[in-house]
């Protein structure tokens, strides 16, 4: 069977929203990291920045000491703190030079910036720094002067680290409560699917004949089609079995008066004329059986095997003693299989009849249950047959002994109902002497059998 086939609905729902979730919640996150990354190292560099605006203001020269000096304090004690990463600079690229505190011996690289520039540097001890800078002129020098404003690039990359798990728990989480939400949304939506199942398996069942119809306007729709496809083809069937039985018997009584009507004709027309008519009788006999046997196979109710057949097993009880043919059977109570009444009873009534008609003294009836279904095994003390005879036996008419009563039918229409409900009849040597027939019949619906066991 084709495993898609297999996958249910629910399944199908949740693996195709499984599959959205795990290409669009990663995109997502990457696109909200990307966009929180790319506005806090703007916000940090516009820090930065202000902060340059201030060394800037402070910035003055000292024409008595002929020096730079800046007249504003930053407010900030971490450019007090040596080596903090916080720095500012102030130099000219040569002699002339201002830093913070925090610098202490080191410098900064200085590099033409005639607009605001910034970028990630490495500052003293390899720490990594995030730098913005400028060159300005200032009165009266003449060499235009390079401000550098620094801060760790730690702090920035700390601050991205959080928003990142951040990112990565809330989607997390978001993709675990959209799989709950589905799961309790499939379940409701597919509640009236399940319900349709169940009456469907009622039906199977033979529990009910029609599908519920108070389903949502789609599946109502369905389900009155498919009530109407069942009253339908059990009209069908029906019609069949009449339609079969009607002509069975029409052709009955010509046959009958031809066969009359042969014995007045000279040999050897008389005996071929004879022979054909026996062939259509034959015939007539056989497709009357099935007509009257055959119920509907696919909707087939759960019977108790003991029950339906008790009426069967007295009634040939009863003529084994007449016969002098001791009976005995072992059917338990709780055995059930999935076949109309008439048709089981049709099946071992005609192979207990077969027993009993060439049974010695004693003619026997047993079961098997399995988790695959039931056997069902018919065994006489008679003369039995030879590989031959039990492959001809099971041909349509044919009978092994003409002294004997009986069209020949018995064993091929219990071979054609056994197989209508997806079984199978085996004949073979019984443990008393005679014949054994075995009879399997399938626990599940014909759509989902497998082969039986050995």
């Amino acid at each position: 069977m084709n495993r898609k086939r297999r996958v249910s609905l629910a399944s199908r729902l949740m693996l195709a929203t499984l599959a959205v979730l795990v290409v669009v919640l990663p995109l997502a996150g990457l696109g909200f990291s990307q966009h929180f990354r790319t506005n806090a190292t703007d916000s940090f560099d516009r820090q930065l920045e202000a902060l340059l605006n201030v060394v800037v203001a402070g910035l003055a020269w000292d024409d008595v000491q002929q020096r730079l000096i800046q007249e504003r304090d930053l407010g900030d004690p971490r450019f007090e703190q040596v080596f903090s990463g916080w720095y500012w600079q102030i130099s000219d690229g040569g002699e002339r030079a201002l830093t913070s505190r925090s610098l202490w011996d080191q410098r900064l690289p200085v590099q033409d910036a005639p607009e605001v520039l910034r970028q990630d540097l490495p500052g003293p001890r390899g720490m990594p720094l995030r730098v913005v800078e400028r060159d300005i002129h200032l009165a009266p020098l003449d060499t235009p002067l390079h401000i550098s404003v620094s801060a760790p690039r730690q702090l920035l990359e700390r601050e991205l680290e959080r928003f990142t798990q951040l990112v990565v728990f809330s989607l997390a989480g978001l993709g675990l409560l959209m799989l709950v939400v589905l799961a309790l949304q499939m379940r409701w939506g597919l509640a009236p699917l399940r319900r349709m199942q169940a009456d469907l398996a009622r039906v199977e069942n033979g529990e009910a004949e029609r599908l519920d119809t108070a389903l949502p306007t789609e599946l109502a729709r369905l389900a009155s089609a498919m009530n109407g496809v069942l009253a339908r083809d059990r009209r069908l069937m029906e019609h069949a079995r009449h339609a079969a039985g009607n002509l069975a018997h029409a052709l009955k009584t010509p046959v009958s008066v031809l066969t009359t009507l042969a014995d007045a004709i000279e040999e050897p027309r008389r005996t071929r004329i004879r022979d054909e008519l026996s062939r259509i009788d034959t015939a007539v006999r056989h497709h009357l059986a099935r007509a009257t046997a055959a119920g509907d196979v696919g909707l087939a109710p759960r019977v108790a095997v003991a029950e339906v057949l008790a009426p069967i097993l007295e009634g040939l009880r009863r003529l084994g003693t007449r016969r002098g043919v001791t009976f005995d059977h072992d059917l338990p109570a709780n055995l059930h299989v999935r076949m109309a009444p008439q048709d089981l009873q049709e099946v071992v009534g005609n192979l207990l009849d077969n027993a009993l008609r060439w049974a010695c003294g004693r003619v026997s009836l047993h079961s098997r249950e399995t988790s695959e279904g039931l056997w069902l095994c018919v065994e006489d003390d008679g003369p039995g047959m030879n590989e031959a005879q039990r492959q001809a036996a099971m041909g349509r008419g044919a009978r092994l002994d003409e002294q004997r009563s009986g069209s020949g039918l018995g064993l091929a229409i219990v071979a054609d109902l056994v197989a209508l409900h997806g079984g199978r009849l085996t004949l073979d040597t019984s443990p008393l002497g005679g014949l054994s027939a075995r009879v399997w019949l399938p626990a599940q619906p014909l759509a989902e059998l497998q082969a039986p066991p050995a």
